[in-house]
């Protein structure tokens, strides 16, 4: 199997720091991935050379097997890999189904001509991208919000809002940077459950987080960064297990997460 997303020896340099230093992995379709770490470790300057946030000192990053790292990050997302960031990106003028249409317009078809005469063809698609709004907020558990402004929204549902907002754009792979941050522990199991199901759409997943509960849950391979190197890469058994994990992060009083199902929506 051809691998969705291919890493090649990425390396971050600030002056004499090595904030990623050699790190290679890949992703195949539908896997749902995590990388995880003590702070200061890389994760989130990783995913930030990944989506062209940072440019790269060194490496190669492909998506479907062809090389993204020399293109912009609007071209990066239209080959179809999005990200969602550990400080929240919401506008405060737009509602939150507005959020989630600005983001279906960016597969919009119709060309500027069409819009400005509004021809049936156009007038067919705001609808269309409407109900396909309304579903994402409705995945995301935020139909009721979806006429209110996105910034009176709590901070744990803002996050589920730029989640469904990143969907929109049908993207091939998903990339969540801390999306458990500010979450109760029953928004966490919600966010559990739409991981899966972001997954049972089509989509691969690859998520920065701390909340071990959330990672042991839902990865299927976990990637462990220490001062910007791959020190271990497994599944939740694995990692939960290496001694070296243990000393540089887990710590050696760490309980064991027990995984459990964590009943979807509906």
């Amino acid at each position: 199997m051809s691998s969705l997303l291919e890493v090649k020896d990425i390396r971050k340099h600030f002056g004499g720091v090595k904030a990623v230093d050699g790190l290679s992995f890949s992703i195949n379709k539908n896997d749902i991935c995590a990388i995880i770490g003590p702070n200061g470790s890389g994760k989130t300057t990783a995913i930030n050379l990944i989506t062209k946030v940072y440019p790269l000192s060194g490496g190669e990053v492909y998506l479907n097997g062809e090389r993204i790292d020399k293109l912009s990050r609007a071209k990066i997302v239209r080959q179809g890999l999005v990200r969602t960031f550990q400080n929240l990106r919401l506008f405060s003028t737009l509602t939150v189904l507005q959020h989630v249409l600005v983001a279906r317009y960016f597969r919009q078809q119709s060309g500027f001509v069409k819009t400005i005469m509004r021809l049936p063809s156009v007038r067919h698609e705001e609808e269309f991208n409407r109900r396909k709004a309304m579903e994402l907020l409705d995945m995301v558990g935020l139909t009721d919000h979806a006429n209110r402004m996105a910034s009176s929204l709590p901070y744990g549902r803002r996050r589920l809002l730029e989640i469904a907002r990143a969907i929109a754009t049908e993207p091939k792979l998903i990339l969540l940077d801390e999306p458990a941050a500010g979450m109760s522990e029953e928004e966490i199991d919600l966010l559990i459950g739409q991981i899966r199901m972001i997954r049972d759409m089509g989509m691969a997943v690859l998520v920065v987080e701390h909340r071990m509960r959330l990672i042991m849950n839902v990865a299927e391979n976990i990637i462990v960064l220490n001062y910007g190197k791959k020190i271990a890469e497994g599944t939740a058994a694995d990692i939960q297990d290496n001694q070296e994990v243990i000393t540089a992060y887990l710590g050696k009083y760490h309980q064991k997460v027990e995984t459990r199902q964590i009943p979807q929506k509906g």
